[in-house]
């Protein structure tokens, strides 16, 4: 039996596979084959059941309703046509399947007859030299899953959030993986979320570089329009990160406290300590917004008092210069009858008042701390 697999794989070599540069499927000869799938595998005990050639979604789906066990296939960035398919043969909901496709969903949760439906949306920190007020801070990317009682279906939009990782540190697990779909919900979430504390990390340092550079002793009073650039930039960086983490919350706490039938109660459990992960990064979120708030506006007042403090000097020297300008505008009126035109000590006298009351009015102001 084994020679004559062994014989249709060589006869047929234009078999539907795997490509390597890409690890999706090739359907440059199989149109029947979504491109967008990007790994299709049968588990069976918490195993990953090998096959001689790749399987195709229907093949995937016939060997589990024969032998037990789920299905597990990933799909990145799938048309309407190609998710079609797998729709079907699934018998996914159509409301989901368009979420799936169009993308840019907030972070959900819904329950449907056969299925559950779960949108999380991943975060990558990108790495910069220096912030500045056109830096991007964190990526953004969608996965969707589609969990039912012999089948797992991940969607994956974005360039980030990859799960072949997870895949293969899940299959180093047999005992975890055996409990089913639900087990490999619970990992992307515990994924995702882990992913959402690291970033937190990342963001946490350069909200603290922001905000020694502005409190820093040589910088006081001294204006710079890049900086509430910068701090304006980061805040809507947190907003991005806030719009995926803050809506993700309800749904990690349905998972960990309401019985679902396509939930192992087991695997209920380990939702729980996601969910608290997940509060803990709400609150370190919704810190960095209010943080950057009292940054920015302090910026704000910074720039403002150093704007007074240039007026005031601005002020002081309009008024010293005031008193030689009074004293050369009354004796440039050539009047014939002025007395202190001809007197001889006349101009020493005028300037010797004049410098005493610049220097009077300079001394004055420095004391009330106009200069």
């Amino acid at each position: 039996m084994s020679m004559i697999r062994d014989l249709r794989a060589v006869v047929r070599p234009s078999r539907p596979g795997l490509r390597k540069d890409s690890g999706a499927y090739d359907t440059t000869r199989d149109p029947a084959t979504p491109s967008a799938v990007v790994d299709c595998a049968v588990y069976r005990d918490g195993a990953r059941v090998e096959a001689l050639a790749p399987l195709t979604p229907h093949e995937a789906m016939r060997q589990v309703r024969r032998d037990g066990g789920f299905v597990w296939i990933g799909l990145h960035e799938p048309t309407e046509s190609e998710f079609a398919g797998i729709a079907g043969e699934f018998g996914l909901h159509p409301l989901a399947v368009e979420d799936a496709v169009q993308a840019h969903q907030r972070p959900k949760l819904e329950r449907y007859d056969d299925s559950l439906f779960t949108v999380f949306k991943t975060i990558h920190y990108v790495e910069h030299d220096q912030l500045d007020a056109n830096s991007q801070v964190v990526e953004t990317g969608e996965v969707m899953c589609f969990t039912g009682k012999d089948f797992f279906i991940t969607v994956r939009h974005g360039g980030q959030g990859s799960l072949r990782a997870l895949r293969h540190r899940l299959q180093d697990d047999p005992e975890l993986l055996a409990r089913g779909p639900s087990a490999v919900l619970h990992a992307i979430a515990d994924h995702v979320v882990d992913g959402y504390i690291a970033v937190a990390d990342a963001v946490q340092d350069d909200i603290d570089e922001v905000e020694t550079e502005v409190f820093s002793p040589g910088r006081k009073g001294s204006p710079r329009g890049t900086d509430a650039g910068r701090i304006y930039q980061l805040k809507r960086e947190v907003l991005e990160f806030k719009r995926a983490v803050s809506p993700l919350l309800r749904p990690m706490q349905l998972l960990s406290e309401r019985p679902m039938r396509l939930v192992d109660p087991d695997i209920q459990k380990y939702f729980r300590d996601v969910a608290d992960h997940l509060a803990r990064v709400q609150e370190q979120v919704v810190g960095f917004d209010e943080l950057l708030n009292s940054i920015l506006q302090a910026n704000l007042a910074q720039a403002s008092v150093a704007q007074n403090e240039d007026m005031r000097k601005i002020t002081s020297w309009a008024a010293i210069i005031a008193v030689p300008t009074m004293v050369c505008g009354v004796y440039g009126m050539n009047f014939d009858h002025m007395p202190e035109l001809h007197w001889r000590y006349g101009y020493p006298v005028i300037m010797s008042v004049t410098v005493m009351l610049c220097v009077g009015i300079h001394r004055t102001l420095k004391r009330n701390g106009w200069l």
